[in-house]
């Protein structure tokens, strides 16, 4: 089972909106592709709604428990991932596990499962039910605020 780890508490909960519904189109783009995958922000997003806190400290002994029983880890390079307390904790705690941690910037991924280079994986060529979705939510979707 490959995790994968991305970024996603900021105060702006649009920020968090748009790397939760990037989490979801790369997990299904994977899920497609026949991997086996998990995203502690697709589980956990939605719970959000329901009084759950959004911050690493409560998350980290779930996500500690997953990652040990994963084979590989994906850090999905959305802006911030690199600041990003819970993303670091997470490679930390995969390569004490002796798990491989590979990264990737999300079009350069979906490029990659399509058989495409990122140079012409322009969603906007692609009709494939991930980057139809995406174009639709780039196209309705302001653009949100990023925080260091």
């Amino acid at each position: 089972m490959i995790y994968l780890a991305s970024p996603y508490t900021d105060p702006n909960p649009a920020v968090r909106e748009f790397r939760a519904r990037e989490a979801c189109r790369i997990t299904a783009a994977l899920i497609r592709a026949g991997r086996v995958i998990y995203s502690p922000i697709v589980s956990s997003h939605p719970l959000v709604e329901y009084g759950m806190p959004t911050d690493w400290e409560f998350w980290k002994r779930f996500d500690r428990d997953i990652i040990r029983r994963c084979d590989s880890m994906i850090v999905l390079m959305l802006d911030g991932w690199d600041k990003s307390v819970g993303v670091n904790a997470e490679i930390e705690i995969a390569e004490a596990c002796g798990l491989a941690v590979s990264y990737a910037h999300p079009t350069a991924l979906v490029a990659e499962l399509h058989g495409t280079t990122t140079a012409n994986a322009g969603h906007d060529s692609c009709l494939c039910a991930d980057c139809t979705t995406w174009i639709s939510a780039v196209k309705t979707a302001t653009t949100p605020t990023f925080h260091d």
